[in-house]
């Protein structure tokens, strides 16, 4: 019986000793970690997110703001529930439990709450605190969202915005970002993005074990982001939106089926400001800025149609819009004046056959005449007289086939006509094989080519580099041929709506080449200008007064009946300067293009409109530059039949 007890006492002695050990061991050596774990869990700094800056048009008319949503998040507390309180959270939510569990193992913080879902309805969140007690470490806040006032009113210029991703949180580390913050994912949501995000402010919360909140022990105020004040005309914009949907359906009606996208684009003359710049279609950027479903993200990135692409950033293909580069660059050549005139006889021939759009001619047409109705022979043959060289100079000076430089990502450089474009394009097409060959003979001729001492051995060195490209291939080699149709803007032409906007807004103003910009000024939430854009002259043409005047000439009378091609437009306005544009496209219908500025007398206003597939431009893309106009004139407002 002793030993019995002897033993017994023994089992005890050793328990109890392992008890003070581990008691011991908990309260000394791991007293700095576990008192951090408690108080971290009695202590929470709920994050207050602060709203991002406002924008608003030239009149001050908000485009952009802020509305107040429910966000549901959720800590880990380390509870061995974890996976019930997401699988009950998902449930509610009507998420993927994996979902919530990525955002959770994304946190690099313990403790911390992490967003989980954005704009949840009042119904969830009734249905969230209803059950409470089965979710411990769900919490609901009310954070700011962007609200937009206009429905999918530009769209393409602002962006949208939505939580940081990986990508940009390590780009950002060092600029305070944390994940779950938002971020603006494109247009100036995004070239603007360290001026429209404000200072997140903190609330100090003492909680229960159920990270209910017990009580608030301070707080940080939020500090707004800043405003931006716009160059766009809120009306004019409206005007370009609406006249883009509005020619899709009606070209669509006339048997074009693919007319389903357009641009416009407005700019001051004077300044390169944007007055519009509209993309059609458009997306909703609410549906991006929460949880997104598989059938908005279908919609939106899976469609044929693409509506988040920025069609005014996209080069086309400009059709007869490019003739009055043509005939500037003919003028300044000295080698055609405007009182030259040739028989047109519907056709030209130089090797093969090339049809005027019309049949059986324009009779005896000069340069302004060929302007008013587009005559195909004249710039066939006028195209051919100056040469390539020429024409595609005259196009760089106009800014054309590089990026204007506005402030939204995406804008393509677009291609000027020329030997080496036609090289670099037909690259692609070839085998590897005769494409190493075709550009070992560049690459030597570019070397020598840069070393010649004057323009006869440059010449000489260029019919050398032809006959060795023909040999490889002849479509590397420029042609006649692709001098005639380049010199009605197809061929290599390709330019962006913009960049065609920019160009008829210099010949508008006497030859100034302005950088398009967008944002006049960011202003903080107290009024104090932070930033401000001002013109920025990006160069002027070497062409002479006298000869820009002839090609405006030729563009008023684009505009006067009987037989200009737009002669149909403005009517009830003032006196205008345009040109319509018809491009081929290979497969389909041609794009229908317009530009025009305006007044004629006094322009201040340069507009380019495009229908892609749709046609006639005069027809299709008229209407909606006239639109346009009459809403900058204040002579009609948005919707107004003209």
């Amino acid at each position: 019986m002793e030993e019995k007890m002897r033993i017994f006492l023994i089992i005890v002695g050793i328990f109890f000793s392992i008890l003070v050990f581990r008691l011991a061991y908990l309260q000394l050596v791991q007293n700095d970690k576990f008192s951090t774990m408690a108080r971290e869990n009695r202590i929470r700094l709920v994050n207050i997110t602060a709203p991002r800056g406002e924008v608003f048009d030239r009149n001050g008319v908000k485009l952009v703001g802020n509305q107040p949503v429910y966000t549901v998040s959720l800590a880990d507390l380390g509870r061995q529930d974890l996976d019930d309180v997401v699988y009950r959270l998902a449930a509610i939510l009507n998420m993927d439990p994996q979902e919530i569990k990525q955002e959770i193992d994304r946190q690099k913080r313990s403790y911390e709450p992490v967003k989980i879902a954005t704009m949840i309805p009042l119904d969830m969140v009734t249905r969230l605190e209803e059950q409470r007690l089965e979710l411990p470490g769900v919490e609901i806040y009310v954070e700011p969202l962007r609200e937009y006032p206009n429905g999918n009113l530009l769209s393409h210029v602002m962006g949208y915005v939505r939580q940081i991703n990986e990508d940009q949180l390590t780009a950002n580390k060092d600029k305070g970002y944390k994940m779950g913050d938002p971020y603006g994912q494109a247009g100036l949501e995004n070239t603007y993005e360290q001026y429209l995000r404000g200072q997140d402010g903190g609330l100090q919360v003492e909680v229960d074990s159920m990270a209910r909140p017990v009580r608030n022990l301070g707080i940080k105020e939020p500090v707004p982001g800043n405003n931006l004040v716009l160059t766009i005309d809120y009306n004019v914009q409206k005007a370009a939106e609406e006249g883009l949907a509005r020619a899709s359906q009606q070209a669509i009606s006339e048997g074009y089926g693919e007319a389903r996208a357009g641009a416009a684009v407005a700019l001051d003359v004077h300044s390169g400001q944007v007055l519009a710049l509209a993309s059609y279609p458009s997306y909703d950027p609410v549906k991006l800025a929460g949880v997104l479903s598989q059938q908005d993200y279908n919609e939106i990135f899976n469609s044929p149609l693409k509506p988040t692409l920025n069609r005014a950033l996209l080069a086309y293909a400009p059709g007869s819009t490019f003739k009055m580069i043509v005939a500037l660059a003919a003028l300044e050549s000295g080698q055609v004046s405007a009182a030259d005139t040739i028989i047109d006889p519907g056709y030209f021939f130089h090797g093969r056959t090339f049809n005027c759009w019309k049949a059986g001619g324009h009779g005896q047409v000069d340069l302004i005449r060929a302007i008013k109705v587009s005559c195909n022979t004249y710039f066939y043959q006028t195209g051919l007289k100056i040469g390539i060289d020429a024409i595609g100079d005259m196009a760089r000076q106009f800014g054309l086939g590089k990026p204007t430089g506005i402030e939204l990502p995406g804008e393509e450089d677009g291609v000027v006509p020329g030997r080496e474009s036609k090289i670099e394009q037909n690259l692609y097409y070839l085998d590897k094989e005769t494409q190493a060959k075709a550009k070992e003979v560049k690459q030597r001729y570019d070397v020598l080519l840069s070393e010649a001492k004057d323009e006869n051995e440059r010449d000489s060195l260029l019919k050398s580099r032809s006959a060795e490209l023909q040999a490889i291939e002849w479509e590397l080699d420029w042609h006649d041929y692709d001098t005639i149709i380049s010199s009605i803007g197809q061929g290599d032409n390709h330019y962006s709506a913009l960049q065609l906007a920019n160009y008829v807004a210099a010949i508008a103003n006497g030859g100034t080449l302005y950088k398009p910009y967008i944002v006049q000024r960011v202003v903080d939430f107290n009024g104090k200008v932070m930033m401000e854009n001002e013109p920025v002259v990006l160069g002027q043409v070497d062409v002479s007064p006298e000869n820009l005047a002839i090609i405006r000439r030729g563009m008023h009378e684009v505009t006067q009946p009987p037989d200009g091609t737009a002669s149909g437009f403005f009517r009830g306005l003032p006196p205008m300067a345009a040109k319509t544009g018809t491009a081929e496209v290979y497969g389909h219908e041609p794009h229908a293009l317009f530009v025009c500025y305006g007044p004629y007398d006094h322009p201040d206003i340069a507009i380019v409109s495009v229908l892609e597939f749709a046609g006639h431009g005069g027809a299709i893309a008229g209407p909606v530059a006239e639109d346009m106009m009459a809403v900058h004139l204040g002579l009609s407002t948005p919707g107004d039949p003209q």
